[in-house]
């Protein structure tokens, strides 16, 4: 069994939300909670909404015990870019990507 959550649209780029990621992957759901409270990342703000979704979600819906979940899947991929300019040098205008992101949190309960 497995419960899941998942932010869409989020207005950070995924290069920076994965190295946030990449800290929480395969670790217990508590561990991954106070790893996060003392990154000091945006990403590591918004991944807390998501992994406590996920925490939320195994409880209610699946009646899992908190205290044996573990971050199964840690994925971060890429939404749509927003596409704006801005005018540099002798008013040429320059394309600024405004990226976005979609976080899915997986968390399982341990065998055992």
């Amino acid at each position: 069994m497995e419960a899941r959550a998942v932010a869409r649209y989020v207005r950070i780029a995924p290069r920076k939300a994965r190295q946030v990621m990449d800290l929480i992957r395969g670790k217990s759901a508590t561990d991954a909670m106070a790893i996060l409270r003392f990154t000091p990342k945006k990403g590591a703000r918004i991944i807390t909404k998501v992994l406590k979704s996920a925490m939320a979600n195994a409880e209610h819906n699946f009646e899992m015990n908190k205290n044996d979940l573990y971050v199964a899947e840690a994925r971060v991929d890429e939404g749509p870019t927003m596409k704006r300019w801005r005018p540099r040098m002798r008013g040429i205008p320059v394309r600024i990507m405004k990226r976005t992101s979609h976080i899915t949190v997986v968390l399982k309960e341990k065998e055992g």
